[in-house]
Order: structure tokens, then C-alpha cells, then sequence
């Protein structure tokens, strides 16, 4: 048997058991999808665990996760197959994406993973930081083309022709991509290269640094500031509270719209034009929150590095938002696991 396989003190088991406690409150959610016709279904909950291994160990494609199925005890055991169950076809994935790994229910198993977080006390409701970072679209630059042009990309050319982009003006006015629509051309900063992509933005608690909310939207220059009033203002509570930036934050319709959400912006003053004065930088808390605010390339960089979105695999804004949800929730449920683990005697 898998469970017999598996070490104790091994790093998934309480991985395991907060997500069987979060998949638990997702089942009504998940009978309601379930047909009462034709041949029996794979459960949601295998899918959903199969996709967590995926991230947790950096699988780039459901093929590959599929064989690591076939002969891997481990995984086995965590996606809930005995030694002799047999493994389903890859394609799964892609049929069931928007039936069951979508962003509804990657929004309730995340909200279900924070809510673990909160019982163990392990999450701020004062201080909090919010940042955005580029997520590469899976689509070339060849596919960016003007939006009247009927003439297809590869008409008589071929499949990977050369394109010569130089002394043309591309923009997201006039030119979408023909692989996935919803991505926008977008740089974020001076020198660095354009790329389509969407922006996925983070809004992390200070006292351990867990994601307590997230967004991703398509890129552009107020994508940000937007995302961030928008999860600022659905934290509950109404008592005061702080969130610290960095300076692309530092803009009058952000600085004023905290602070209508009873929100305290520390963001990153601009050298010039600051939207906040000393009556915000003088305080000793402002200078905590600079210091702590930058723990969120952490989160960046783990999902991007483990949680395979350096480029994501995904075409459309709404599946690329369930993975990056999902992923979100990943980093959770391993940071939660290293802080219990780091608490226990």
C-alpha cells in the first residue's frame, strides 16, 4: 500500500492534510458538477491533487505528470490511487478545465487554505503589502499582429517565417495576439524588453509573508494600483490599517483611494512628486513596512521558479488566473507547513 511507502515524517503528509480538510469543504461544490448520465467521471479532488503536484514539484507538462503517475508511489499517495488503480489519459486536464479546475474553485480552495492560516494564527490584520509581477504569456511575438489584418501570419510562408518588427509601431490599441487574445504587450520598467503577458498581483500579509489575496488581470500601466484597491477594499473589518509598496504605487488615485478604505499607504516615496509627505514617513512603522514589503518578490520568485510560472502554459485569462491561484495556494500550504513545523517543539 502507497501509505505504508511513505515516510511520516515526510514534508507532504501535512501538506496532504490541510488539503484534504480544504478539498472536504469543496464537495458539495464539486457534486453539483457531477452528471448523473454516462460513463462514471474521475473524482475532482484526484485532478485537483494531481495539479498540486504539478506545482509543488515543478512538473512542466500533464504528460510528464501523468507518468510520474504511472510508476511513483508517492504521488500515488497523495492523489489518493492504490499500486493497481489505473491512471487516466492526460487530456483529462484540458476537458475538465473549465468544469472543475477553474477560477471559482481555485478561489474557494485558496480562500479555504487561508482560513487554515487564520485558525493557527498565523496571518496579520493590520499590516499587509501588495506588489504585481509579469506573467509571459504562452504566445510568440510573431502572433502579435494588427487587428484588421485578415491575412494569416503563415500564409505561404510556413510555420516559423522571419518576422522583421523594426520601424513598426505596435500597440495594444491596433495589434492583439492571434494565440491568445487576452494577453497584452507590456513592459514593467525602463530598458527591459516588451513581452505579452498579463499581471498577476499579490496582496501579502507582513507577519509571516502568506498571500491572503490575489489577482490577475490583463497588463497594462493602471493594472496595479487597481488590483490593489480592489483587495484592499475586500479585506473585512473596518479598523485602520497599512500597506506598503514601492514607487510605481506613489500616485495621487492610489494614495487617495487607501486611504478612502481606511488603508495607511507606505509606499516607496518618489524622489520627486511624492503623493505622501512627512506626515506618513516620519512614523517608525512606515520604515518597517519598506523593509518587509519586499518579502513579496519571495512569493514572485518561488512561483515562478518552482510554481512553473515563468512562462505560463496556459492561453485565456481565465484559466491563466485558476493556475496562478492554484500556485498561490501552493506556496501557502508549503509556507504554512514550515512555519507549524518551525513552531513545534
Amino acid at each position: 500500500m502507497p501509505e505504508e511507502r511513505v515516510p511520516q515524517d515526510h514534508p507532504l503528509r501535512p501538506i496532504k492534510k490541510m488539503v484534504n480538510r480544504a478539498l472536504t469543504e469543496l464537495s458539495v461544490q464539486f457534486t453539483s458538477v457531477y452528471s448523473c448520465m454516462g460513463r462514471p467521471s474521475i473524482p475532482p479532488e484526484m485532478l485537483l491533487r494531481a495539479t498540486l503536484l504539478q506545482i509543488l514539484y515543478s512538473i512542466r507538462s500533464e504528460r510528464l505528470l501523468i507518468e510520474q503517475l504511472e510508476y511513483n508511489i508517492l504521488f500515488r499517495w497523495f492523489v489518493g490511487l492504490s499500486m493497481d488503480d489505473p491512471v487516466w489519459d492526460h487530456s483529462v486536464f484540458s476537458k475538465n478545465r473549465e468544469r472543475l479546475l477553474n477560477t471559482d474553485v481555485a478561489t474557494a480552495f485558496f480562500a479555504s487554505v487561508r482560513q487554515q492560516a487564520e485558525e493557527a494564527q498565523l496571518l496579520s490584520d493590520e499590516h499587509f503589502s501588495v506588489d504585481g509581477t509579469l506573467i509571459e504569456a504562452w504566445a510568440s511575438m510573431k502572433s502579435f499582429r494588427p487587428k484588421d489584418d485578415a491575412v494569416p501570419p503563415t500564409a505561404g510562408i510556413g510555420r516559423n517565417q522571419e518576422v522583421d518588427f523594426h520601424g513598426q509601431q505596435r500597440k495594444n490599441d491596433t495589434h492583439e495576439s492571434t494565440t491568445d487574445p487576452d494577453a497584452r504587450l507590456y513592459r514593467k520598467g525602463k530598458g527591459k524588453e516588451a513581452r505579452l503577458s498579463y499581471m498577476g498581483n499579490v496582496l501579502m500579509e507582513n507577519r509571516n509573508g502568506l498571500a491572503v489575496d490575489c489577482q490577475l488581470t490583463q497588463a497594462s500601466g493602471t493594472a496595479e494600483p487597481d488590483a490593489a484597491l480592489a483587495m484592499l477594499g475586500s479585506l473585512p473589518g473596518d479598523h485602520r490599517i497599512t500597506v506598503g509598496t514601492d514607487k510605481f504605487y506613489d500616485q495621487q488615485a492610489f494614495v487617495h483611494g487607501a486611504r478612502g478604505c481606511k488603508v495607511t499607504p507606505h509606499v516607496a516615496a518618489k524622489d520627486r512628486g511624492s503623493a505622501i509627505d512627512g506626515r506618513t514617513t516620519r512614523h517608525a512603522g512606515y520604515e518597517i513596512s519598506q523593509k518587509i514589503r519586499k518579502r513579496v518578490e519571495e512569493i514572485f520568485g518561488w512561483l515562478k521558479t518552482i510554481g512553473t510560472l515563468s512562462k505560463v502554459k496556459l492561453r485565456g485569462q481565465p484559466k491563466v488566473e485558476s493556475l496562478f491561484t492554484f500556485a498561490l495556494a501552493a506556496y501557502n500550504l508549503v509556507r504554512i507547513r514550515n512555519l507549524l513545523h518551525t513552531a513545534s517543539p
